[in-house]
């Protein structure tokens, strides 16, 4: 399982380009968007709801860790994208000092691996304060293209 000597952060969460309702940063990570009345694009809005299904159970609700496995949102702080999604993907271990952690692989469950993006980009606004700890009271519509990709990804 991988493990990092070295984290890279992520660097401005700032969106500079849209495609079909997916904001990205500088650096071409996915990142979120949320207006100033409050609402949040389709991919925040998922990611919180994907966080919660698949994620929240062993991190704590909201990202904010539990007993066993850390706050995801300190480790998006010091993690890129690459880095975050290859923890998911391959899983990781941290063994030694009493404090034994694995996270294993869900590169095979595709109620995460479809929704990667959406969860890293929730992950991201709630490290950075931008989303609070409840459910986005408003968002914005999914697109027929994230729709048509997420069926194609799903299999259907």
């Amino acid at each position: 399982m991988p493990a990092f000597a070295e984290t890279t952060p992520p660097g401005d969460p700032k969106a500079v380009k849209d495609e079909d309702g997916k904001y990205f940063d500088a650096s071409g990570a996915p990142t979120y968007n949320i207006k100033p009345d409050g609402t949040v694009d389709w991919f925040t809005y998922s990611g919180y709801r994907r966080y919660h299904a698949e994620c929240h159970v062993c991190h704590g609700p909201d990202g904010m860790g539990s007993t066993y496995a850390p706050a995801l949102i300190d480790s998006v702080k010091v993690m890129n994208f690459d880095q975050f999604s290859e923890v998911v993907v391959g899983g990781r271990q941290n063994v030694g000092g009493g404090n034994d952690k694995v996270m294993p692989s869900f590169g095979l469950n595709k109620n995460v691996m479809c929704y990667l993006d959406d969860i890293y980009v929730y992950l991201r606004a709630r490290s950075n304060d931008a989303l609070g700890r409840v459910r986005p009271a408003k968002r914005d519509d999914k697109t027929q293209g994230t729709t048509d990709a997420e069926k194609a990804c799903l299999g259907e």
